[in-house]
């Protein structure tokens, strides 16, 4: 089991975040800096990974109740990551950030980058296009994701959304758009124009880069 020490220094969570800032780190990182430390069974780089795992699935929501089937995850730790989504939700929200361009929804959904199989996001946004919430919806295999209409629409119908943005991540690093991509886009697209719920924009996104549907007139 390979624990922290054992990376290069420049490559430890702690003091990459000194050296190059918060935004360097990964997410399975920056959980790692908030947990200190892994168990026997388990160094807390593989914890991380596999918290948010659980993370991805309940979202902002998540619970320490969540967390506690976790091997290696006892009352302490959760509710010390439940505690500081709580903390951070209280101070900052998505709302009220507009969506103009293709590039506006990416702070909101880059993290998902790193992720080995496609999340399949959803943001919502009110009249003004102004984001209400972003959510992941499917997580599915290594290079697709199978989402039906009614997933997206869900909670979007919930909240009145007038609009949404529809997002995923490319684990194969590349930034066209496959047969099953346009097929989903065009589904889910005929649904919104029936609810009365617009699809801005389908955005496909890696590490390097992102595809815009709206931009290639493909929406």
């Amino acid at each position: 089991m390979t624990s922290i020490r054992d990376l290069p220094k420049q490559e430890r969570p702690r003091e990459k975040l000194v050296e190059l800032g918060s935004r360097a780190l990964s997410d399975q990182e920056l959980l790692a800096i908030i947990l200190g430390r892994g168990t026997q069974k388990h160094d807390v780089m593989s914890l991380s990974r596999r918290i948010i795992a659980i993370i991805d699935i309940q979202g902002v929501d998540i619970t320490a109740a969540d967390l506690l089937d976790v091997e290696g995850i006892g009352p302490a730790k959760a509710t010390l990551i439940a505690a500081a989504f709580e903390f951070v939700r209280r101070r900052v929200r998505p709302e009220g950030v507009r969506i103009k361009h293709p590039t506006d929804v990416l702070p909101l959904i880059q993290h998902y980058a790193d992720r080995k199989q496609e999340h399949f996001i959803v943001v919502s946004l009110n009249g003004a296009h102004e984001v209400m919430s972003t959510r992941v919806v499917t997580i599915g295999l290594v290079d697709q994701s199978h989402v039906h209409p009614r997933e997206v629409f869900s909670d979007p119908i919930t909240e009145r959304a007038s609009a949404i943005v529809l997002a995923h991540n490319h684990p194969s690093g590349q930034l066209v758009p496959s047969p099953e991509d346009l097929d989903v886009t065009h589904r889910i697209k005929v649904a919104g124009d029936i609810l009365g719920i617009e699809v801005l924009d389908h955005v496909l996104f890696t590490h390097k880069g992102f595809y815009s549907f709206a931009e290639h007139d493909q929406l």
